[in-house]
């Protein structure tokens, strides 16, 4: 079900109990408690629908939350701003409505994030420990980049030649890798034909503001059990990797056997089934067992 929260002069746009009509049925948990919630939050350009089968997967006992970033998707397309602590004060903002509406379950939410929404849900976990029982990044990443980086970005989406005149125009364009497929099944209906649901230039000031700041302070101090995850063909060298992980010792390291940057789309069986065994290990309002099997 989509639901649209509106937060002064932007709106958020999510789905709830997200994949149900195509999820198996999930065992229950051991201990007869109730399941947590589990929030996904996408990567730039991306939206919702990238999560659909890893909510699917995942089986009819998760609520799956799948948020929509400000400027992507159905929420507010080019708000004024782009800061990373915009989307932190949305994403917030989204989890305190969620506990509100749902007193039965576990207090706290299982939150997950792909690149940019990784890096989102780090910072709001940092931010809001009392929201988050346990943090689940997938190809994330805590350090800064050259502006370059962003203009080049930035360009990419600038040069779509949009409004594309159909899908099979569309399609010939964005190619046929799992985000090229992705990006192809979420374009919306404008004169002249098909257009993506963002503005570049608002995507660069996005991956802007993200590249500007290292955020070693907050991932070093972060209190949330977390694992990062990460794709053999993903974003990152093993320096890096190893960077990131030795700031902060006690995170679960996960590697994924096949997959890239984008390992939920082109890497959804083992992605989902990683992410159900780390779901397991929330029990009740108990903590988190973190032994990894």
């Amino acid at each position: 079900m989509r639901q649209d929260l509106a937060l002064g002069d932007v709106t958020i746009s999510f789905l709830t109990d997200a994949g149900a009509a195509d999820a198996p049925a999930a065992d229950a948990p051991a201990s007869g408690a109730a399941r947590p919630t589990v929030v996904f939050l996408h990567g730039l350009a991306g939206s919702a629908t990238e999560f659909l089968p890893t909510a699917a997967a995942l089986g009819v006992g998760y609520n799956s939350v799948l948020v929509e970033l400000r400027g992507h998707g159905r929420s507010t397309r080019h708000p004024a701003d782009a800061s990373r602590e915009a989307y932190v004060r949305d994403v917030i903002a989204v989890l305190e409505h969620l506990n509100a509406s749902d007193s039965t379950g576990p207090a706290g939410v299982a939150l997950v994030g792909q690149s940019m929404g990784a890096h989102t849900a780090l910072l709001v976990a940092a931010a809001r420990a009392d929201l988050v029982r346990m943090l689940v990044l997938l190809e994330g990443d805590v350090q800064s980049s050259p502006p370059e980086a962003a203009e080049r970005i930035g360009g990419y989406f600038a040069s779509w030649p949009v409004p594309f005149a159909d899908a099979a125009a569309a399609g010939a364009f964005l190619g046929d890798s799992v985000i090229g497929r992705a990006w192809l099944a979420d374009l919306e209906p404008c004169e002249g034909g098909l257009r993506p649901r963002f503005e570049p230039a608002f995507l660069q000031a996005s991956i802007a503001a993200l590249h500007a700041q290292a955020r070693w302070e907050e991932w070093e101090n972060l209190t949330v059990p977390t694992a990062a995850v990460f794709a053999p063909d993903g974003m990152f060298d093993e320096e890096r990797k190893l960077a990131f992980l030795e700031a902060r010792p006690g995170t679960l390291r996960v590697d994924l056997g096949a997959g890239s940057h984008d390992a939920h789309l082109d890497a959804t069986a083992e992605w989902s089934a990683v992410l159900g065994d780390l779901l397991s290990r929330l029990d009740g309002d108990g903590p988190v067992r973190w032994d990894w099997d």
